[in-house]
């Protein structure tokens, strides 16, 4: 009677390892299934937030495109660099692209548009792991610090003005938190460098880019 209702294969190793792998399979199908199913709504989620993000660094009102859809890539220190471009009809009104500082607690990622004339246009944290309370006013949402880089360009305020004041620079540090700001500030303007780099393949019209098979 015990023999039919506990049978002896249950007590086998080959019997438990096939029964947990069972399970196994059955889980991993299920989690294959659903990021299937969610895969498409998390890209449409982050293409949402990136066009917020682009919106806040690159005026509505300077340009006409969709900014998703007109891109470039340039080659960087640590990967390939997708540049956001601006346009006007045919021509360029800006472009905005990612780049990183080193801060106290990791790197930092900063979302800089820049206009066609070299000039920031806007600058905006995306990341970072600063100490709350202190590193974290480089977010727009929590001070206006990060607002001091709009319309500043290589050359104004000079090389020696692109630090924090405490580095003898034109920029304001915070109280307690040095490295955050000189991060930051040290991504703008890396950020600026690579622009000037790339200035001429950057502006190009849609027509040069067409004629010269880009």
């Amino acid at each position: 009677m015990s023999t039919v209702a506990n049978p002896t294969y249950r007590s086998r190793v080959g019997y438990q390892a096939g029964l947990l792998g069972g399970f196994a399979m059955v889980a991993a199908a299920l989690l294959v299934m659903g990021d299937i199913a969610t895969r498409d709504a998390i890209a449409e989620r982050r293409a949402e937030d990136l066009l917020a993000s682009l919106s806040q660094v690159i005026p509505a009102a300077s340009h006409d495109n969709d900014l998703l859809a007109d891109t470039l890539t340039l080659p960087g220190d640590d990967g390939d660099i997708t540049v956001y471009r601006a346009l006007r009809g045919l021509a360029v009104s800006g472009v905005a692209f990612e780049t990183v500082g080193q801060g106290y607690a990791g790197p930092i990622r900063v979302l800089l548009g820049v206009g066609a004339d070299g000039r920031v246009l806007g600058a905006r944290v995306l990341a970072h792991t600063e100490t709350p309370g202190l590193g974290d006013k480089i977010e727009a949402a929590r001070d206006d610090w990060i607002l001091a880089f709009d319309g500043k360009a290589l050359g104004d305020p000079p090389e020696s003005g692109w630090a924090v004041k405490k580095d003898g620079g034109d920029f304001d540090q915070f109280s307690g938190a040095t490295i955050t700001p000189r991060a930051v500030v040290g991504a703008v303007k890396a950020g600026l460098d690579l622009f000037a780099r790339h200035r001429d393949a950057l502006t190009a019209s849609a027509v040069q880019q067409v004629a010269s098979g880009e």
